[in-house]
């Protein structure tokens, strides 16, 4: 499970690139009953935040990396910036955002694993990440789609220390590792990954990508407003054995997410 105590290694962020950021807003306020807070519209800034009875869960704003997708960037709590990206280099990732400070509220970074994924790190200052996990309208889980398992492991665990543990998918659909922040229990697991091959990643043209799923009360008519509003499904909805029925979607600018209805304990 995700909760906000956000210890370090855990995640405790995420936002959204998108080309329109109106239509952004319209659309995951209709899936996830998240209401819209606009930061301010300027030549230079056009964003703000999402949040659920009145508690932020995520942040949006104007896609404007050249030839880069729309896609939600997922960021982790740590404690020293600074020091993670000198673990992410000596690793072998890359640093698309070198540390800096967003006023007083914290310092972020942005990588690259070493297959191209990318993920994000915040130090906490007076802000610590999202007020809402784990409930719906909220991030529940994040998964990683690999061409590599055991490198992204070797990876991640050099760089977060998180410890892994596989288990065998049904009907024979291969490995899930799943992911615990360092030194903490296993209840507190807080996402997955899973290897995939190349041809299946076409949607980050190849490379691996990290990916929200957000916890909903009835998947089925989640994904009907998906569909509505303009987005598309690539699988689903469809009940997992222990996990609850889910849905991997697309929203109308391709980038992709999961809405979960979890299983009742």
């Amino acid at each position: 499970m995700i909760t906000t105590d956000l210890a370090p290694g855990s995640p405790c962020w995420l936002d959204l690139g998108a080309p329109d950021v109106r239509a952004a807003a319209d659309f995951y306020g209709a899936v996830l009953g998240w209401e819209y807070e606009s930061m301010g519209e300027t030549e230079d800034m056009d964003g703000g935040m999402f949040k659920k009875d009145g508690k932020t869960v995520a942040g949006l704003g104007k896609l404007t990396e050249e030839g880069a997708r729309s896609a939600w960037m997922i960021y982790y709590t740590v404690t020293d910036a600074d020091a993670t990206t000198q673990a992410v280099e000596r690793a072998g990732g890359t640093v698309r955002v070198a540390p800096r400070d967003l006023d007083d509220w914290g310092r972020m970074a942005q990588y690259s694993d070493p297959l191209g994924s990318q993920f994000a790190v915040w130090q906490p200052g007076k802000n610590s990440g999202f007020e809402l996990a784990d409930e719906p309208g909220s991030l529940s889980w994040t998964e990683l789609y690999t061409s590599d398992a055991a490198a992204s492991r070797e990876f991640y665990g050099a760089v977060f220390g998180w410890q892994f543990s596989d288990t065998e998918l049904p009907g024979g659909g291969g490995t899930y590792t799943l992911i615990t922040p360092a030194g903490l229990p296993e209840e507190r697991m807080q996402g997955g990954l899973m290897q995939l091959h190349t041809e299946d990643l076409a949607l980050a043209g190849g490379r691996p990508y990290w990916h929200p799923v957000f916890a909903v009360p009835d998947c089925d008519a989640a994904v009907a407003q998906v569909t509505e509003k303009g987005g598309s499904v690539q699988m689903g909805p469809a009940d997992a054995e222990g996990v609850g029925r889910l849905a991997v979607c697309l929203d109308p600018s391709n980038a992709d997410f999961v809405v979960l209805t979890p299983a009742q304990s």
